[in-house]
């Protein structure tokens, strides 16, 4: 039996981890479960799951959780510090960083020094702050399972070939819903069209950063530090019908893959058993029904957000974390029809020239650089 904490319960990682762990009682407990807004949400999974304790980031929303729950034994707090704190706690066997965006930063790091297995949904950990979370990682002996299904794919292809060298990673991209777009269609793309991934139920932020092909520049970086590759051995193939997950070319040419149907729950479950695999009703691949498996290359002119990653990556120091924090404001804008789909890049790329760089950042650096990229992200915006 492991006992699971759950950051970012309410979302749509979150609420498949729960799916799994309800399938499986007689392996997994929920030990603690936090969100940010989503209280009614929130107090429906404590009333299910049980958990010891219960967190809502918002605190405008702390009495309706703790009143909601008070017949429960169990312990209801607000606000990001107790999440933090929460993700520490002894009890957990295994902390899910599910939350979204730079908020997952804090409470990550304190599961980290708090020696956890670390199951990774929160890509911009990595992507924000990778060096500093990988020197931790290991000071603490905390090991870091990927549950993206790419960075999972990897994993996976990766187990049983300590000491084999990796030429590099290829990572699969759906091409979200805009794959065959022109410009002009890209000008006047809509939030709600956006918003309409062809093969994967994500929530709404990582629906777009999947659009705008940010997400898979995310996933580029993440890369670099969980595997230990340079920017040059990690490469990005179109594949549509996400059915390979992603791969891993060798020394010697051969290449690995991880296929499977798109279901999220799949990656969930392994960073939970890993190394064991156990018997699951998960969907199973109908290679019959999926006669063609096609492969192209992404285009950095109508997707320049997956352009300004590498370039992020490269640059190293704070660059990734100026990236991430003028994204999310972008990605805000766009939501709330303040900019248009292609404004979004031009947003981020302005920051990125604007903000100061830091070659070696401490952590008091990255959150001053996320304050800051903000700011001018912000000052950006049509008023």
């Amino acid at each position: 039996m492991k006992s699971i904490t759950i950051l970012g319960s309410t979302g749509s990682i979150g609420t498949q981890a729960l799916e799994v762990i309800g399938q499986h009682p007689d392996r997994f407990s929920v030990y603690a479960l936090t969100a940010g807004n989503q209280a009614d949400r929130l107090i429906e999974q404590a009333r299910t799951f049980h958990p010891e304790v219960v967190v809502i980031a918002n605190e405008q929303y702390y009495n309706k959780v703790k009143d909601a729950l008070a017949d429960l034994p169990m312990k209801v707090y607000a606000g990001s510090d107790a999440i933090a704190q929460v993700a520490g706690m002894d009890a957990a066997d295994i902390v899910l960083t599910a939350m979204v965006g730079y908020a997952g930063l804090q409470p990550t790091i304190r599961a980290i020094q708090a020696g956890k297995r670390i199951a990774l949904a929160n890509k911009e950990t990595l992507v924000v702050a990778g060096d500093l979370v990988g020197r931790l990682a290991a000071e603490y002996n905390a090991p870091i399972v990927p549950v993206d299904s790419e960075h999972s794919a990897i994993f996976q292809c990766l187990a049983g070939e300590a000491g084999n060298p990796v030429e590099k990673v290829i990572l699969t991209a759906s091409g979200g819903p805009f794959r065959t777009c022109t410009m002009d269609e890209l000008r006047t793309a809509t939030p709600a069209q956006a918003l309409k991934h062809p093969n994967w139920n994500m929530g709404a932020k990582i629906t777009i950063d999947s659009a705008s092909m940010m997400n898979k520049g995310f996933e580029v970086i993440e890369a670099q530090w969980l595997f230990g590759m340079k920017p040059e051995q990690i490469e990005v193939v179109v594949h549509p019908q996400s059915v390979v997950h992603s791969m891993v070319q060798f020394a010697d040419g051969a290449v690995k893959a991880q296929l499977g149907v798109p279901d999220m729950k799949l990656p969930i479950l392994y960073a939970f058993t890993y190394p064991d695999r156990i018997a699951t009703s998960f969907g199973r691949l109908d290679f019959a029904a999926c006669p063609q498996l096609t492969f192209e290359q992404p285009d950095p002119v109508r997707f320049r957000n997956l352009a300004l990653a590498y370039e992020a990556m490269r640059q190293g120091g704070n660059m990734p974390c100026v990236l991430n924090a003028a994204n999310e404001v972008a990605v805000a804008a766009f939501l709330h029809g303040r900019i248009g789909f292609l404004a979004m890049s031009d947003l981020i790329e302005g920051v990125m020239h604007q903000a100061p760089f830091i070659p070696h950042p401490a952590y008091e650096d990255y959150i001053e650089t996320d304050r800051l990229a903000r700011e001018l992200a912000e000052h950006k915006l049509p008023s």
